[in-house]
């Protein structure tokens, strides 16, 4: 039953300009161009669609694995779900288990962590969620390395260094200008190479509380209201 339900929905999903989009592109615009939480939500319950119709077909496929893992953290992250945000978690983990050279797995682990310091603060994210700074920055350090040369993966760190740390501005730096020099190989990578030269000028004044909160508008669904 629950099979018949997933393809009638993905085949339906065929049906709208919108949701003809891939998963991938789906949670991308979710993320970065909608700015109504229930609009948002939308996309990601279609990006969800879309990747478990994947997976029915073929469980193992990576792309569908990881889609669907991000699906499922996002629509944690807007309706504050804490058992979407587990399960999230735990299948980010998994992929970095299997392959800890994927990059992008290493990347929404790191952002897993990361995000909800920044968000909740060391001890209430620890507290609440067993996020960690140091699996996170060890996350964030893998991504980089098995990144190859990707603008997504230096505008991510430096964007999530300086809203951990305002006062690291060197870092950040160092990290933006990577990602102003990156490789665009998805629709993330110009989006987030676009935003790193946005944040450059207030990294290169020394301003880090300004290059923070920017930052923050800049990350996924930094911009979404009610």
């Amino acid at each position: 039953m629950r099979r018949a339900v997933l393809l009638s929905a993905a085949m339906a999903c065929v049906a709208t300009p919108a949701t003809a989009q891939s998963a991938r592109e789906m949670l991308v615009t979710a993320a970065f161009s909608v700015q109504e939480r229930a609009g948002a939500l939308a996309r990601v319950a279609a990006a969800l669609v879309s990747a478990e119709a994947v997976l029915l077909r073929n469980p193992q496929d990576r792309e569908a694995r990881m889609q669907r893992a991000l699906a499922i953290g996002y629509r944690g992250k807007l309706k504050r779900g804490r058992s979407d945000v587990q399960a999230a978690r735990q299948q980010f983990e998994t992929l970095v288990a299997t392959n800890p050279r994927d990059a992008e797995a290493q990347m929404a682990l790191a952002g897993w962590h990361l995000g909800a310091i920044v968000e909740l603060g060391p001890l209430m994210a620890r507290t609440a969620l067993g996020a960690r700074k140091e699996r996170g920055l060890k996350a964030l350090d893998a991504a980089l390395a098995a990144g190859g040369g990707r603008a997504v993966f230096p505008a991510f760190a430096s964007f999530n260094r300086i809203q951990l740390d305002p006062g690291d501005v060197a870092g950040a730096r160092v990290l933006a200008e990577a990602a102003v020099r990156g490789r665009v190989a998805r629709p993330e990578d110009a989006i987030m190479k676009r935003y790193a030269a946005q944040v450059l000028p207030l990294l290169r004044s020394g301003n880090g509380k300004a290059a923070a909160a920017m930052a923050d508008k800049l990350m996924p669904f930094g911009r979404v209201g009610k």
